[in-house]
């Protein structure tokens, strides 16, 4: 039987090798890669082609979601598992729009990780008893018509929500255009044209609409 291969991604390397470690004792079990940043899954899926993909939703330069997009865009096989420190409505509505198959908090057990992977395994999707009964009642709200509106971070390209997530963290335009493959130039005009059409004024604003859409997340150690 070949075994089941897995790509791990966190950008906290104690997490990440405790991960590895666990899913290391499953017969059968693979871990194929290990990724510290999003942008680094990606193109490590890309060349290793793993079976699935366990991703930390809030990494550098590529968060989880937009990872999770550009991953099942390339290869729409393979099984994504997203943890995360934090859960709230919106962001379990967006994990399963990105395409991910399993959503689960870091403080969940680790039996319940090695279930998500059997889940995954076996073509089947897995949420914690807690994100469940979260995407059931969205389903509910949804069919009553009172689902909130999509969030305005709907109305970015894909590019431009990568662009918004390195500025908020910090990079200047020369460092975006290096990590996109970018003239600073368009680098430049990208920036111009999200801040109008976001109408915001300022950089400190626009950390403030990344944290607030879930293109960065705050820790308490980051306060």
């Amino acid at each position: 039987m070949m075994p089941f291969r897995i790509l791990v991604a966190d950008d906290h390397e104690i997490v990440r090798q405790g991960l590895c470690t666990l899913l290391r004792q499953q017969p059968d079990w693979e871990v194929c890669g290990e990724a510290g940043d999003g942008r680094d899954a990606v193109a490590k899926v890309l060349s290793l082609r793993p079976d699935a993909v366990i991703l930390d939703v809030a990494m550098p330069n590529l968060n989880g979601l937009e990872a999770t997009r550009q991953i099942l865009k390339a290869n729409p096989k393979i099984k994504i598992l997203i943890l995360t420190l934090h859960d709230s409505d919106q962001l379990v509505q967006e994990v399963l729009n990105a395409g991910a198959r399993g959503f689960m908090l870091k403080t969940d057990a680790a039996r319940d990780l090695v279930a998500a992977m059997e889940a995954l395994r076996r073509d089947k999707v897995f949420f914690t008893p807690r994100v469940a009964a979260m995407v059931l009642d969205g389903y509910l709200r949804r069919e009553s018509g009172s689902e909130p509106e999509l969030p305005a971070r709907s109305r970015l390209t894909p590019r431009e929500r990568e662009i918004v997530q390195l500025l908020a963290e910090g990079k200047s335009s020369k460092e975006v255009a290096v990590a996109l493959g970018l003239s600073v130039k368009t680098a430049e005009t990208h920036r111009s044209n999200i801040m109008r059409k976001l109408e915001l004024h300022s950089i400190s604003d626009l950390v403030l609409y990344a944290i607030r859409n879930n293109i960065v997340h705050v820790t308490p150690s980051d306060l």
